[in-house]
Formats: C-alpha cells, structure tokens, sequence
C-alpha cells in the first residue's frame, strides 16, 4: 500500500472490544467484511478509497480481532454496534460498503439509522428475506452453508478439525480471480478463524436468521425502504449473478443503481479490485449507473 498510513484502533461499543483499521481523511466511509473473511480483505482497494475519504474498515462483533461474545449477532445488535462506532470516531454520517455478511448488516444499519447512512454499497447479495423467499434447489445447492451455519453446535465440531479444509473450500468454489486471494491473506483468514470463539461467532451470525428474517419481513410489510441512494454490484460468476439482482434490490430501496462486474467471483474486492474503486468512485461522487 505504499506509504499510505494506516493505524488500527479498538472502540468498546455495547460491552464488545471492536478492533478496526483507518487510513485516510475527510468524509467518512465504512466498510464492513463479511463471512469468511475479516477487515483484511479491504487491503487491495484502502489505498485509493483513502485518497478521499477517511476509510474505516471494522472487523464486526465476532470476527478477527474483535470481541466474540455468545450473543448479539441479530443484525440490529450488530447494525448498533456499527452506529456507536462511527459516533465513538467523532463522526455524524457515513456512506457504507457492505459485502456478504457485512452487506446484511449495512441493509439493517441503513433502514434503523437512515439519518446515519448516506449512500450505501451492497456486494454480491440480496437481501436476507429474498434468499429465504427464493429457496429452491438451485439456491439450496449454492447455499447449502447458510443451512448447514444454522444448525446448532454441529458445525463447530465438523469445521473445528479442519479449519484450513473448510475455508479454502469456499475461496476456491466462489471466486473467479483466485489468484486475488493471496497466500498470505487466506494464511491470516484462517488463523483468524482457527482463535477461540471464532467459528461459532461466525456460525452465530447466520443462527441470527429467525430474528433477521423477522425484522425484515415487518419492514417489509410496512412498506419501509431504503431511501439514501444504493448502489449493487455483484460478480458475474455466482448467485446474485443467476437472479434479477437490480429488480430484486429496487423492491426494497428506492434508488437504486447497479453492475455485474465481469469475470469475477465473490470476494469482488480482492478479485476486482481496480473495477470496484471505479464504481465506487463514482456512486460515492454522486454518479448513477444505470
């Protein structure tokens, strides 16, 4: 990253130690990782986001080196603790980039805090309710982790043997680019899930399904979007790539705009990097792709 700057910080937020990385200055933007991966797959794009903007990159409640408590992981808890922060930072508002995990997270932050969230990014997703709403085999077989995570105390036994097999099963089955994940990177994404705690927090976050599908299915119901502007990009290889990706998200968001990023997998930073700083750029500058 060259002589970019970047210094790392803890902030206890609702009782958890919340470790996070910054780089940059001026307006603030947030983003947050998702499973099975921890801040540290930001690294290839921190440098050019943190040319203008001061770049926050968090590892959520119960990843890398945060705090893994037993509870906590439904996506308002995990949404608050992403508002405490930013207001911990000295910060008023936020645009946001989400991916996986962490873009659920976001959708949840940015529909209970819209005065917090100013723009917001979602990476290769849909949202939570559709996945569950759209649950055929073909999803099913894509999915399959999301219903085996759920399951009680099973995973950790069977993934606990072998950490290293289980993760690198899915850096290989859901990348395009898989040069994009360096050694080095995936070495650090198993040791950060190879730490006390660190699998059943990750396995908690998708056992939160009840209480997340609840709240979505309400705002739902009420016909509560999103307001601020939302960009979507996903990968052309993958899921979200098989679904009406744009149309589903315009459901639950009132300006949306949106790309598939060609020849890519899943983990669009690390495998599109160049691609992602582009649209970002852009949508963050207040430019709309359509």
């Amino acid at each position: 990253m060259g002589h970019l700057a970047v210094t790392t910080g803890v902030t206890r937020v609702d009782g958890v130690r919340l470790h996070y990385v910054r780089a940059g200055s001026g307006p603030l933007l947030v983003l947050l990782h998702g499973w099975p991966q921890t801040s540290l797959c930001w690294r290839p794009v921190l440098a050019e986001l943190a040319a203008d903007y001061t770049v926050v990159a968090p590892d959520l409640r119960g990843y890398g080196l945060s705090d893994k408590p037993v509870s906590g992981y439904d996506k308002r808890r995990m949404a608050a603790d992403m508002a405490h922060l930013v207001e911990a930072l000295g910060f008023e508002r936020a645009a946001v980039v989400g991916h996986d995990r962490g873009a659920r997270v976001a959708h949840r932050w940015a529909l209970d805090r819209p005065d917090q969230v100013e723009r917001l990014a979602l990476l290769d997703v849909v949202p939570t309710r559709e996945m569950f709403r759209r649950l055929d085999a073909s999803v099913a077989s894509g999915y399959w982790h999301w219903l085996f995570h759920l399951q009680p105390d099973l995973p950790e036994r069977l993934v606990g043997h072998d950490v290293r097999g289980y993760l690198e099963y899915f850096y290989e089955r859901w990348t395009y680019n898989r040069h994009g994940l360096a050694p080095e990177a995936v070495d650090a994404y198993v040791e950060a899930f190879s730490r006390p705690g660190a699998l059943r927090a990750g396995f908690d976050d998708y056992r939160a399904q009840e209480q997340d599908l609840a709240l979505d299915d309400a705002d739902y119901a009420a016909g509560r979007r999103l307001a601020m502007p939302v960009l979507a990009l996903w990968g052309s290889v993958g899921l979200p790539a098989r679904l009406p990706a744009l149309e589903i998200w315009r459901a639950y968001a009132e300006d949306v705009s949106g790309a598939e990023i060609p020849e890519c997998g899943h983990f669009i930073a690390e495998e599109r990097p160049e691609a992602l700083v582009e649209h970002l750029r852009g949508f963050l500058a207040g430019e709309t792709i359509r």
